[in-house]
């Protein structure tokens, strides 16, 4: 009777545990689905293990990306700046074969397990022994972590079911973690679809007769894709030599007038009655030396675009009738009544301060509001240093291949030194410094010496400056050894192989140029 009743209240008791571990196993099924932080859910786990299951020690591991260390994502009961230092080789400890193999290891009595390491450094009390479980996390046949708890021994306890409710429990992180990396892998790649997209754009929008990269030329590029499709009058402000005319042709190239003509007229080469017959034309005899009709720049321009360079020195009387072609699309030859039509979009470019010439009164302020519809300002190369290198390297392609030379890099001290420098003349100026270069360059490299004497000074180049016939020597020189320096890694010996000479000669040079050899050494 009483094995009856033993069995009747084991069976009980069994039934008890199955309950119980359905609820944690829904508890935790619950946290998983709550969508926080992982930390924070892999905690709230393994406190509903240790409380609803009489676990104790909890510890999740995780294996890192490289796969060269294992790191404890959450354990309980030891400090966070404790649990960063803890680590573990693949293989190492019981955590380390538990990864290593993918199957789980119970260890009944963790004082008679030569593998178990303690790093967290569990109870002291040699009183109490203790029980260790630790089971893989994987997702398909990768292993990711491990889960491990620690159980008071008792011989009484099958671990086995501790390893069952366990095993249950790593499968279900490994749901959650594969979620969460689906998830980051998916806005990943929705960040470098958008990465894609915009670069799609930019260069799309870029024309391909202006080179650069930088914001302030991104700005530029949106502004003429914005402007382009229509036929509003477009003014574009900025110094000499920043490349209005590139702009006026990436407009007209990207309109709806493409097909037709692109005609420019420089209007401060020209005087008053010059330029208003280039514009307008003329009727013969209308002056002196007008043998015959000619049609004006306007009407070759008709269903085209006519760029204006540098508006801001037109007379006052060609102010006027620009001022009418604007508002009624007409104008007159020179000499002549009958009154032409026009068809042509408008783009102007001037490079001196109309506000200021308004207030001066000599610049029609009418005629201001009408060119200023759209002003497109572009910045001065001094203000978009990183295309410096770009426009650099289209310049040296350019005139290399037009001079039939090899050239294979810019030297290190160049580079600074035109960097450096404030190019008051902007793009223009860059192009016949490069021209120069090219012209002189006789070794595949262009040295800061073959650049012009507004360029080399000492904080740019990192040179001595030029001056007697020795200093020009001495700057010659330091450039050959600072450039061999760089392609050996700062090593005296390998730049004095590399220019035939000796280890003591390079390094007397060096000395004698002050040149910190060590600078070019790279990590």
């Amino acid at each position: 009777m009483k094995d009856i009743k033993l069995e009747s209240l084991n069976k009980k008791h069994e039934l008890n545990r199955h309950v119980l571990e359905l609820e944690t196993l829904y508890r935790i099924s619950q946290i998983l689905a709550s969508g926080t932080q992982q930390k924070q859910t892999l905690a709230e786990v393994l406190d509903t293990i240790e409380s609803e299951l009489d676990l104790r020690q909890g510890t999740i591991t995780l294996l890192s990306p490289d796969n060269s260390e294992i790191k404890i994502e959450v354990a309980h009961n030891i400090s966070l700046e404790k649990s960063r230092k803890v680590k573990y080789k693949m293989g190492e400890g019981i955590t380390g074969k538990v990864i290593e193999t993918g199957k789980a290891i119970i260890v009944p009595k963790v004082s008679k397990e030569p593998l178990f390491l303690n790093r967290i450094e569990r109870s002291k009390d040699v009183s109490e022994e203790i029980s260790f479980i630790c089971v893989p996390i994987s997702i398909g046949r990768k292993i990711i972590g491990t889960i491990s708890i620690d159980r008071i021994y008792d011989e009484k306890r099958s671990l086995e079911e501790d390893k069952r409710i366990v095993s249950i429990v790593a499968s279900m992180i490994a749901n959650d973690v594969k979620s969460r990396q689906e998830a980051v892998l998916h806005s990943q790649e929705l960040e470098n679809e958008n990465l894609r997209l915009r670069h799609q754009l930019q260069d799309k929008f870029r024309p391909e007769n202006i080179i650069g990269n930088s914001g302030a030329m991104r700005d530029v590029y949106s502004q003429i894709h914005q402007v382009a499709a229509s036929d509003t009058t477009v003014l574009i402000r900025g110094e000499s030599g920043t490349g209005k005319e590139l702009v006026a042709h990436a407009i007209h190239y990207s309109s709806p007038r493409s097909k037709g003509p692109f005609i420019k007229v420089n209007c401060a080469a020209l005087n008053e009655n010059l330029l208003e017959s280039e514009l307008f034309g003329h009727e013969k005899g209308a002056f002196t030396g007008a043998i015959q009709n000619r049609k004006g720049r306007l009407e070759e321009a008709d269903g085209g675009t006519l760029f204006l360079d540098e508006v801001g020195d037109f007379s006052p009387m060609t102010q006027i009738k620009l001022l009418r072609v604007l508002q009624e699309r007409q104008f007159e030859r020179v000499g002549s009544n009958n009154t032409i039509k026009t068809n042509t979009r408008i783009i102007a470019a001037t490079n001196r301060d109309l506000e200021k010439a308004v207030m001066d009164q000599s610049f029609r302020q009418d005629l201001y509001y009408r060119i200023n519809v759209f002003p497109i300002f572009l910045p001065p190369l001094r203000d978009r240093k990183d295309d410096i290198l770009l426009l650099t390297d289209f310049f040296v392609e350019q005139y290399a291949k037009k001079m039939n030379k090899d050239l294979r890099r810019i030297s290190t001290p160049a580079i600074n030194m035109m960097v450096a420098y404030h190019w008051p003349g902007n793009v223009r100026e860059l192009e016949n410094c490069i021209e120069r270069a090219v012209l002189l360059s006789n070794d595949g490299v262009i040295h800061g010496h073959h650049l012009p004497p507004t360029l080399q000074t000492s904080d740019a180049s990192d040179t001595i400056g030029t001056g007697s016939l020795q200093e020009r020597v001495n700057l010659y020189e330091r450039d050959i050894i600072v450039d061999a320096l760089k392609r050996c890694n700062g090593s005296l010996a390998a730049a004095a192989r590399d220019l035939g000479t000796t280890p003591r000669i390079i390094g007397y040079k060096v000395k004698e140029l002050d040149i910190n050899y060590k600078r070019y050494r790279r990590t």
